[in-house]
């Protein structure tokens, strides 16, 4: 097997590998973390994660990273981070954020809200919950954000819970979980823009990867809900009007990205069907349509600028030795193909863990996943995939991530008074997800020949 890691700057040897060049890293973790817990736990801050500005706190691990290695002049190292920052698929990977955005400020609340009362309108109230879940996975998939899904869906989920006599954890649950289920796989969604351009795979191949694995765990969790649930007695449900014409886009969207369409192609066709249909339906006037877009692609900036930062630090950290110290560090603990799909799904797990944010997780973690798989042949589809897939598993199950907490929120808003801990045991769909990754790791993947030295 070849010794050497492949930085973008140049080889390394192992005997290179320095620690303290991972310092960067511990800080943006340490202070991200510690000031995350004490605004939320400590301070009671509503949401006090998010509180925290993510960019500068890699603004402060950046200037450590600048710092660092004196042997090296500012002006190289401005060179090495712009190195970093150019890649053509950190360009690709900014260029997509920011078309995404447009998509999702051109379709709007209104086209995800007649996705979900169109279906409930058509089965019986008995079998709400399965639906909540199907259409936050349809959602979801076609928006390419689990956040925004959410924030769409649960004023939907808490209305079936008042209405119908669900119970409001397990009606929240089922919208967090197909939330998660149509981002991992969604062609437009920030993860899988991430995962797939860190890591130079098309994102079709990574879908059909995921979709192996995401499928079965979907429907067994669908098994068990309805064993579990559709036995109570509901009352009639009551279903809000809706326009069937503004479904259009995210069918589009979702077909293209299906299909293999470009995915620049397919956002194209998205935000030009989406703004006639919007401006036809009467849904948006024509003096609100580039509002709207601008807003939607403000939405992108700090992910785009988390992006950039982290791709600039992590050029330091690889140049220092960082990355070669942590894979030794990997090698000596996970052996062979199947151990280093473990260990990339534990990696990208922590960096969920410290940051609450499964796409900085994934863009923190892409450097030293791809020279793992170089190490353990490791196809770039299944990288991408594996680190897609756990950062979802890890953020669905810690209570401080955004997805919990905006439902959370949006369940208090409306009146409805709920904790993390009471929707946490029936988020059956993450723990299904974990199932069935470990099953294909461990019993169905093979090394890749291409990737093994």
């Amino acid at each position: 097997m070849d010794k050497t890691t492949a930085t973008g700057q140049g080889a390394i040897s192992p005997k290179q590998g320095n620690y303290w060049a991972l310092l960067p890293i511990g800080v943006f973790v340490t202070l991200y973390l510690g000031l995350g817990i004490l605004y939320e736990y400590g301070l009671q801050i509503e949401m006090g994660f998010y509180k925290i500005p993510i960019v500068v706190i890699f603004l402060f691990a950046l200037t450590v990273a600048c710092l660092q290695n004196r042997q090296i002049s500012f002006d190289k190292k401005l060179e090495i981070m712009a190195g970093g920052v150019g890649d053509k698929n950190i360009l690709t990977m900014l260029l997509i954020f920011l078309a995404a955005g447009v998509f999702v400020g051109v379709v709007g609340r209104s086209s995800a809200e007649s996705v979900a009362y169109f279906v409930l309108s058509v089965i019986p109230a008995q079998y709400a919950v399965l639906v909540l879940f199907i259409v936050s996975a349809f959602v979801s998939l076609a928006m390419g954000t689990s956040v925004g899904t959410i924030t769409l869906i649960v004023p939907v989920a808490v209305a079936v819970a008042n209405t119908a006599g669900f119970s409001l954890p397990l009606c929240i649950a089922c919208v967090i979980s197909g939330a998660m289920f149509g981002d991992n796989l969604s062609f437009i969604s920030d993860t899988t823009i991430a995962a797939c351009n860190g890591q130079g795979c098309d994102m079709k191949d990574k879908f059909r990867e995921n979709f192996a694995i995401a499928l079965p765990a979907a429907l067994i969790s669908l098994v068990i809900i309805a064993a579990l649930f559709l036995q109570q007695d509901v009352s009639h449900l009551i279903v809000k009007e809706y326009n069937l014409i503004q479904m259009i886009p995210y069918i589009l969207v979702l077909a293209g990205g299906i299909i293999g369409l470009n995915v620049f192609t397919v956002l194209f066709i998205g935000i030009v069907i989406g703004s006639v249909i919007m401006l036809v339906s009467g849904a948006t006037i024509p003096t609100e349509l580039l509002t709207n877009m601008g807003a939607g692609v403000s939405g992108m900036f700090e992910t785009s600028m988390v992006a950039i930062l982290v791709s600039a630090i992590c050029a330091l950290i690889a140049k220092n030795g960082g990355f070669t110290a942590l894979l030794g560090l990997f090698q000596k603990f996970f052996k062979g193909n199947k151990g280093g799909q473990i260990g990339m799904g534990l990696l990208v797990g922590a960096m969920d863990i410290a940051t609450a944010n499964n796409t900085v997780a994934i863009v923190m973690s892409n450097p030293i996943a791809k020279e793992m798989s170089h190490n353990y042949g490791i196809s770039p589809r299944k990288t991408a995939s594996i680190l897609d897939t756990f950062s979802c598993i890890f953020q669905r199950v810690i209570p401080y991530g955004a997805q919990m907490l905006v439902a959370i929120s949006i369940a208090a808003d409306l009146g409805c008074d709920i904790s993390a801990f009471e929707i946490m045991p029936k988020l059956i769909y993450p723990y299904m997800l974990l199932f069935s990754s470990l099953f294909f790791i461990f019993l169905i993947s093979k090394p890749s020949s291409s990737s093994l030295s």
